[in-house]
């Protein structure tokens, strides 16, 4: 069974004192849970990044990636296209000077490799196997789903994949969860924390996991019907929605549960 670093609490502290400078929409326990996934994903591979907008969850991955020499995060965002998620930018303008100036002032410049494209012409070259993948640009569902089809059949065996906003009102992120997710047998245990949403790739056994992912996936499927062609729920409609969220389990986890978690094998699952 693997453990946590002995070390993880001092590195996750430092790395949100930097983290928690940058603009962004990324909360400090959902900062810290990214970090534990850096940090404990028992895969090899590179840590791929969709969605960088100012640097915040950029800079929390690479501080922990360069304590544990796990090599540089790579950063994908085009850093000038409006979106659902980022409202306030206009069209021409860019976020990437932001970006720049995030990763340079914390000092992780050699611990970043900048991709400033969208993550389909960066999906047309991509070959590298991944530890770790972090879906946060396009919430729409076609936008969210393009990605997960990219690049989640470059996951290593035993490699995360999570997806950020997934318990917010947006279709992308919860309905990739629940559709291919936690609705396939490729995938082991899953979760979520506050709004991200993770899983394990265990294409070998994760047919063992499937009834611990049905029962999550039997809480978050609620969801969709509110969110679907991209409406927001609002009015009574929206108290439903945050009602059926709250059934959702999304309690931060120990790194200890989360890396017992992720260490079961077919014959030690929880039930």
């Amino acid at each position: 069974m693997i453990a946590p670093p002995e070390d993880l609490e001092q590195t996750l502290d430092r790395a949100w004192s930097l983290t928690k400078h940058v603009p962004g929409f990324l909360g400090e326990n959902e900062a810290r849970f990214l970090g534990l996934l850096v940090a404990c994903t028992p895969a090899t591979g590179a840590i791929l990044e969709i969605g960088s907008f100012k640097g915040r969850s950029t800079v929390m991955m690479a501080s922990v990636a360069a304590h544990y020499g796990l090599g540089p995060v790579v950063a994908v965002d085009p850093h000038t296209q409006p979106a659902v998620t980022d409202r306030d930018i206009v069209q021409g303008s860019s976020t990437f000077d932001e970006f720049i100036f995030s990763v340079r002032s914390t000092g992780l410049d050699n611990h970043v490799e900048v991709h400033r494209a969208l993550s389909g012409e960066v999906a047309g070259t991509w070959r590298r196997p991944l530890r770790f993948l972090w879906i946060d640009g396009d919430h729409t569902y076609a936008g969210c789903k393009a990605d997960f089809d990219n690049f989640s059949h470059y996951l290593s065996d035993h490699a995360v994949v999570a997806l950020h906003d997934s318990l917010n009102a947006f279709e992308g992120p919860i309905r990739v969860v629940v559709e291919d997710i936690l609705r396939s047998d490729r995938f082991g245990p899953a979760g979520f924390v506050h709004s991200i949403a993770w899983s394990q790739y265990r294409p070998a056994d994760g047919a063992w996991f499937r009834e611990e992912r049905s029962r999550l996936e039997r809480r978050a499927v609620r969801l969709l019907p509110f969110v679907e062609r991209n409406r927001t729920p609002k009015g009574l409609a929206k108290i439903a929605y945050k009602l059926n969220r709250f059934r959702v389990p999304r309690s931060p986890i120990s790194p200890a549960d989360w890396t017992a978690s992720v260490s079961r094998t077919s014959g030690h699952r929880r039930l």
